[in-house]
């Protein structure tokens, strides 16, 4: 408000005649209403509380971040409004604060925001007829900035930096494992060989350790293979592909658990869905780790919805479950490597889903319901919109194709040439 006007106004009020009044009320409305239109107009929040922390003033992106009625909040405690942290600690320094915070409703967003001390500069005169002011308190401001976007990117940068790291940790991991394991599947295939000239009585004891030799060799290079399948990019073999057939095909691959486990799957699955430009068996691994992952958050009798929706340029797949959910505190470590809540779990489920949904150029959320359950969101492109570089003219496009396991084989599939070769 106009403080000169106020200042006037206040030296003439004994000078006011009563018809005067009418028009000075006015003059006070119009301008208290033209500062609260700018106020509302800003994309910060303000809060404005007295000297207890009630609100004596909040503008619209206030109540749009945290989804207060204002006419509801004045003159409550602003602990009561806005619940989770310690305001009357934080007014009680009496000096400026800056913090983050994050906010789960009514979307998930990170705010910064500063609390201003409120003083009112009353004049003073002093012995030698000079005017001093002296300050006092009346309240604080609470200053709020939607730090969503700036966020959102800082961790995209360090997911994308520590993606890079492990790409590089990979290489060096599956070269120095790689060899060993090649050549110790090797040797076990010329023991094996060697066990048929054993006698009977002798050879079944040697052979159970040898079977159990191979098989841990095997899960090695199993490990392997999933720590760099869940990092590295992967040709996509594009096709037209209808997405509810897809997901049946993958719930029917796993019919055997669904019984074992007591799980009720129900499909909502939108007849009239286009084609999705996809590569068949990705989204279906896809598919298959979300499953998985819902049905090891679930006991027995549990429930899981399955549901595809049509939106104007992607197709949305929900699956929805009735688990234990994740909490706040994890929600923001779920799609870290090796990050997991089930004891044995090997934390790159959803890191695989994660990257072959974004190969897609697609993406993926979760909204969590601790202690009632989980519900994950896929969306993919009706057609792909990435960009993406090509080959210089020189080079031929064949040493762009790859095999179904991104583009590196297996390391025991090396020695699959070895004469006489009896497998797993």
């Amino acid at each position: 408000m106009n403080s000169g006007f106020l200042d006037k106004l206040i030296e003439r009020i004994s000078r006011v005649q009563p018809q005067e009044v009418e028009s000075y009320l006015l003059r006070l409305a119009d301008e208290k209403g033209f500062l609260e239109t700018i106020f509302n107009a800003i994309h910060e929040g303000v809060i404005v509380t007295d000297l207890k922390g009630r609100v004596s003033y909040l503008n619209r992106a206030a109540c749009e971040f945290f989804s207060l009625a204002r006419e509801q909040a004045m003159g409550k405690p602003l602990k009561e409004c806005i619940k989770g942290l310690e305001w009357e600690t934080m007014f009680a320094t009496g000096t400026l604060i800056s913090r983050d915070m994050e906010v789960f409703y009514p979307q998930h967003r990170y705010l910064n925001f500063y609390i201003e001390p409120l003083q009112l500069e009353e004049p003073q005169s002093t012995r030698k007829g000079t005017e001093s002011f002296n300050k006092e308190a009346v309240g604080f401001a609470v200053i709020l900035r939607d730090i969503t976007e700036n966020r959102k990117s800082t961790e995209e940068t360090i997911h994308s930096e520590r993606l890079s790291a492990l790409t590089l940790l990979a290489a060096g991991v599956a070269h120095e494992i790689g060899n060993p394991l090649n050549s110790l599947h090797i040797h076990l295939q010329l023991l094996e060989r060697k066990l048929r000239k054993v006698p009977e009585s002798s050879r079944h004891e040697l052979q159970n350790a040898l079977e159990v030799a191979k098989g841990e060799i095997q899960r090695l290079d199993t490990i392997v293979q999933q720590f760099l399948g869940a990092i590295r990019p992967a040709h996509l073999e594009l096709s037209l592909e209808n997405i509810n057939v897809l997901v049946r095909e993958s719930v029917s691959f796993l019919a055997p658990e669904i019984e074992d486990r007591d799980i009720t799957v129900r499909e909502d699955l939108r007849a009239d869905l286009p084609l999705a430009e996809v590569d068949r068996t990705q989204i279906k691994q896809a598919f298959f780790n979300v499953i998985k992952n819902a049905f090891q958050a679930m006991r027995s009798g549990g429930v899981l919805k399955i549901e595809t929706t049509l939106h104007d340029n992607f197709i949305r797949i929900t699956f929805s479950d009735t688990g234990g959910g994740i909490s706040p505190a994890d929600m923001s470590k779920i799609f870290e490597p090796y990050f997991t809540t089930k004891a044995g779990g090997s934390g790159l489920g959803l890191l695989i889903v994660r990257r072959i949904v974004r190969e897609h150029g697609g993406e993926i959320d979760l909204v969590s319901h601790d202690g009632e359950g989980l519900e994950l969101n896929i969306r993919l492109p009706l057609r792909d919109q990435r960009v993406r570089l090509l080959p210089p003219p020189s080079e031929p496009a064949s040493h762009l194709k790859a095999d179904g396991n991104g583009g590196e084989e297996s390391w025991l599939d090396k020695s699959q040439d070895l004469p006489h070769h009896q497998g797993f």
